[in-house]
């Protein structure tokens, strides 16, 4: 409980800045702030006040005194009134705008069913002090942090519905022939979704694999330019090498092995009967 001016900073006391990489949104947690409080806003971040659920301002970088019904003289006589607490209670919630790295990854299936692993990752930024204004009320808090798990929780079923848009109805070999399809699809979803909470959409990428190990396998050996048959039979050989098996060649050539050589017919033994 603050009784006296404070400098309300998104700072530790180490010097080190409470709002890192994976922080989208930071809420300072001390409540009962005084008039002449000064209100720090470091050049990467947007600060929103706010008493009671109503926005007082929004700010961009710079120091503000926070002008409040409260005195610093007797603001220890009226908390006194209510049990500690000041009755006049104020909220800030600075907000990242510097670029934040967002991943998603989930499971989809192809045009035969075969299931397809995918990540997505992509940029975010908040732009201006409206976008800040936007994300602080629309996208609540669950505790002091916003962070870029939580962007991903949110986007998530966004994502998996623009991949889903082109896979379900493709070949599992053609997928990567229209990844700039889904590429721009999924870039197109993300930007209208995020855009309502105030967050800019800067690039994304996306990575379709199989899930099956063995898939992947034979589509990289497919890649060669070998038939169907001929990746199954290298995929064997392959597999017969890292057994020891001395075998494997023949198996990548298609030729059979036999032990030993040619049969040497039979012949007579002197005084056998």
């Amino acid at each position: 409980m603050a009784l006296t001016r404070q400098v309300v900073s998104t700072l530790q006391d180490d010097g080190t800045d409470v709002m890192g990489p994976d922080t989208l949104a930071w809420h300072y947690p001390e409540q009962n702030l005084v008039s002449g409080s000064l209100l720090t806003v470091e050049a990467n971040h947007f600060a929103v006040l706010k008493s009671r659920g109503a926005v007082l301002g929004t700010y961009d970088t710079g120091q503000y005194p926070i002008q409040t019904p409260d005195k610093p003289l007797i603001g220890g006589f009226v908390t006194g009134f209510f049990g500690g607490n000041s009755p006049w209670q104020y909220e800030v919630l600075y907000v990242n705008r510097a670029k934040l790295l967002i991943r998603n990854t989930g499971i989809a299936s192809s045009a035969e069913m075969a299931e397809m692993s995918y990540q997505v990752e992509y940029y975010i930024h908040v732009d201006t002090k409206d976008d800040a204004l936007k994300l602080t009320t629309h996208m609540p808090f669950s505790g002091h942090v916003i962070g870029s798990e939580e962007v991903a929780r949110y986007a998530g079923p966004v994502v998996e519905q623009a991949i889903n848009q082109v896979i379900q109805v493709t070949p599992m070999e053609q997928i990567n022939e229209h990844i700039h399809d889904i590429v721009e699809l999924v870039k197109e979803h993300l930007a209208s979704f995020l855009g309502v909470y105030g967050i800019t959409l800067n690039d994304a990428k996306v990575l379709i694999l199989p899930k099956d190990e063995r898939m992947r396998e034979l589509i990289s050996l497919r890649a060669f330019g070998l038939s169907e048959l001929d990746a199954v039979r290298y995929y064997v050989a392959l597999k017969m090498a890292e057994k020891g098996l001395v075998s494997a060649p023949n198996m990548a050539v298609g030729q059979p092995f036999s032990i030993g050589g040619q049969t040497m017919g039979t012949f007579p033994v002197p005084g056998a009967g």
